[in-house]
Parts: structure tokens; sequence; C-alpha cells
């Protein structure tokens, strides 16, 4: 497929969004729900302490990034949003946390860092929420 049937039928630019939304907001929600479960289970937290307001704010800051803001992603719903919100997290945990890592500690966030880019960039396109929202939003603007 060339460059010009993306102009022509931008149907494939939209499904593919469609799935690389899904796919990349559920394989965020496995690294998203253990935190969770981690959080909700409270005791002694050990975890990177990266804004200095403790192990417990910074674990509930990964959480909502990891966690609710793949479902929103998932939905297509305040997609621009919730990945500034993923890009934060990929950053911090591809350059601060395994900053000092061989790369192939790093690479998964890095992964998902340059999809959270694309996605920011692109859009969640047509098949989401916030699609339907904009459909509905240029149908009243007539």
């Amino acid at each position: 497929m060339s460059y010009s049937n993306l102009k022509t039928n931008p149907i494939y630019l939209d499904i593919v969004l469609l799935i690389v939304r899904l796919f990349i907001g559920f394989a965020m929600l496995s690294h998203g729900f253990p935190k969770l479960q981690m959080l909700l289970e409270g005791g002694d937290l050990k975890f990177f302490d990266f804004l200095g307001l403790g192990p417990k704010i910074s674990l509930g800051l990964t959480v909502f990034a990891e966690f609710v803001c793949s479902i929103f992603l998932i939905l297509g719903l305040f997609t621009r949003i919730a990945v500034g919100f993923l890009i934060f997290t990929m950053i911090i945990a591809g350059f601060v946390v395994h900053g000092a890592d061989p790369f192939d500690k790093k690479e998964m966030s890095l992964l998902y860092l340059a999809i959270y880019l694309l996605i920011m960039v692109l859009g969640a396109g047509r098949f989401s929420i916030d699609g339907m929202i904009e459909k509905k939003r240029r149908a009243s603007e007539w």
C-alpha cells in the first residue's frame, strides 16, 4: 500500500488506529493492573519516587496513567489527554527509572512511547468516542 492510498482511502488509517489503540491499551492494562493491586493492598510500598512526593503518590499517578488512561485510550475518549499522561509515564520509565540500564531494559517503555507519540499526532480516528463526538459537533455546525 502506498502513501497515496491513505489519502484516497482514509478508512485504512481509521482501522489501523482502532487496532493499535485496542492492542496498546490492553497491553498497557497488563502493566497497570498489577500496580493497581499493589496500591490497593497498601502496606510497605517499594516504588520509584519520581516527583519526590513519596512512593504511594508516585504509584497512584502511575496507576492513573497505566490503568485509567489505558481504558480511555481503548474507548477513544479524551484520547490525546490520556496519551499525554502515558507519554509522560513512559518518558519517566525509559529515561529516569531505566536510564542507567542497558537498552533491553528500557526498550519496552521506549516502544510504548513511540506508539503513544503516533497516537498523539494522529488522534483516535473515526472509530472512537472522540470521533463520534467530533462527527456530532460538525453536524450541529451545519
